[in-house]
């Protein structure tokens, strides 16, 4: 019954910046977190950033470099991610949490010059 739409994946220089957004629809019960995770090419999915109640938390490779934010009043949480490495590139996944777990389809981000 959740669907999460999220957006602004892209193509992007190193040292730029994206912006991902991610909305989510059709829950029932408030949603508990919600977060970012992300699958490179050959690699496991691993998770990216999480948002739940004022706490947050982040992989360490990219710490200081991405905030996660989040409008409850919209069912809607965001990446802000700054300085960007060609490791980052990746499928970003948006995920929430409203008793079971949803994911979104993916967006690609990609860091190339």
């Amino acid at each position: 019954q959740v669907q999460l739409v999220e957006s602004g994946g892209g193509l992007v220089q190193p040292g730029g910046s994206l912006r991902l957004s991610c909305a989510a629809s059709g829950n029932k019960f408030r949603i508990n977190a919600m977060g970012w995770y992300r699958q490179a090419p050959g690699k496991e999915r691993e998770l990216v950033a999480l948002t739940s109640g004022s706490s947050t938390r982040y992989v360490d490779s990219v710490k200081g470099r991405f905030t996660i934010s989040s409008d409850n009043a919209k069912n809607t949480v965001y990446l802000q991610m700054n300085n960007l490495k060609p490791e980052d590139t990746a499928v970003y996944y948006c995920y929430a949490a409203v008793r079971t777990q949803y994911w979104s389809e993916g967006t690609l981000v990609t860091v190339s010059s």
